[in-house]
């Protein structure tokens, strides 16, 4: 049974950094999409961003286009979100998200099976 376990979360001022991780672990397949997704208090949850594995192709949300960028190491099964000169509304749970069925990729929650717990981030202003 697949598991995802993020890490890297915590709390930054405005225009600063953190990278997140979502390590891989117990897939017997490559996945085809990985997702990064954020829910803020009160907010429903949203798509960040994500990488289509097969052909290396990542997408952003328009709010994080520029600022956030994804990225993998197949040596360890690990995906990666690196997020720089972060704003307040940044500030949510970010989960990572896998989805193993062909098809296409995208930052709706529903095409995705597989999920992390989540991990705070926090951006003060």
């Amino acid at each position: 049974q697949g598991q995802l376990l993020e890490s890297g979360g915590g709390s930054v001022q405005a225009g600063g950094s953190l990278r997140l991780s979502c390590a891989a672990s117990g897939f017997t397949y490559r996945q085809n999409c990985m997702g990064w997704f954020r829910q803020a208090p009160g907010k429903e949850r949203e798509g960040v961003a994500y990488i289509y594995i097969g052909a290396n192709i990542t997408y952003y949300r328009h709010s994080v286009k520029g600022r956030f960028t994804i990225s993998r190491d197949d040596a360890n099964h690990t995906f990666f979100l690196q997020m720089n000169n972060l704003e307040p509304e940044d500030t949510g749970i970010y989960y990572c998200a896998a989805r193993p069925t062909r098809g296409g990729c995208g930052l709706e929650a529903a095409l995705y099976d597989y999920w992390g717990q989540g991990t705070q981030v926090t951006i003060s202003s």
